[in-house]
């Protein structure tokens, strides 16, 4: 048995336009929006979801929304989600990108959370 939780909503921008989106969705959700030296290629949005991690992403492509899926289990998970319909996109360092069917992007990535979070919030799957 595994567990896995919704954990992250991420606006994807092309690098070029990273900041001002940043700054867009800053004023729409009315939070700050901050970098990270350990990532700087995100700008979170604190408090802008309620429960979720919210940030912006400069990418190499076309702008988009994504998912990311944090669980104990990451190899369990990608198999779940594959049984389900998913396809296997990349891999970026320990996050496994698929494709859902309709071709939205998500993001499975261990545990990140607060542990007390995850642990109140994770489904169990068997």
């Amino acid at each position: 048995m595994h567990r896995s939780r919704t954990c992250a909503v991420i606006i994807d921008v092309p690098h070029a336009e990273a900041p001002v989106a940043a700054a867009f969705w800053s004023g729409v959700f009315g939070t700050p929006n901050r970098s990270t030296p350990e990532e700087p290629q995100f700008r979170s949005l604190p408090g802008a979801i309620p429960g979720m991690e919210t940030a912006v992403q400069s990418i190499d492509g076309e702008a988009r929304y994504h998912l990311d899926i944090e669980t104990d289990d990451l190899d369990a998970e990608v198999a779940r989600l594959v049984a389900l319909g998913a396809e296997k996109v990349s891999r970026w360092l320990d996050c496994q990108v698929l494709r859902a069917p309709g071709g939205h992007l998500l993001c499975v990535l261990p545990v990140h959370s607060d542990p007390a979070l995850f642990d109140a919030e994770a489904r169990s799957w068997p």
